[in-house]
């Protein structure tokens, strides 16, 4: 029975690794197609808040919201936090909305693990 437990348990630690780890790969991707964009046009821009469920580590799932933030065209600067489960997102209104910045979040790793239960201008 201890052996039991003992597996199961560790079944469950590899499979949360497993999932983070996986959508790393993507995030390396978004990170290359990202050009610079100036102080002047960053102060130009709109900022917005999304709080975000789902979100179980720090590096694999809010580093990964982030960088797929950031590589979309019209984002000057996305800030996920782990601890407070909210993305804070500098963006040209333009290019993107508070809706397409919500489905591009909701999107990553498939579109079942994370969702956006609240989203606001700043």
């Amino acid at each position: 029975m201890k052996n039991l437990k003992n597996i199961g348990l560790a079944l469950v630690i590899a499979l949360s690794f497993a999932s983070c780890k996986q959508e790393n790969k993507e995030v390396a991707v978004e990170e290359t197609k990202k050009e610079a964009i100036s102080e002047a046009d960053l102060a130009k821009m709109q900022t917005a808040s999304f709080t975000i469920d789902g979100m179980t580590c720090a590096m694999g799932c809010a580093k990964t919201i982030e960088n797929k933030l950031a590589g979309q065209e019209g984002v000057g600067q996305a800030v996920v936090d782990f601890e407070t489960k909210i993305a804070t997102v500098k963006f040209d209104a333009e290019k993107q909305s508070l809706e397409s910045l919500t489905k591009t979040i909701e999107g990553v790793a498939g579109g079942d693990s994370y969702k956006v239960t609240e989203s606001k201008k700043m």
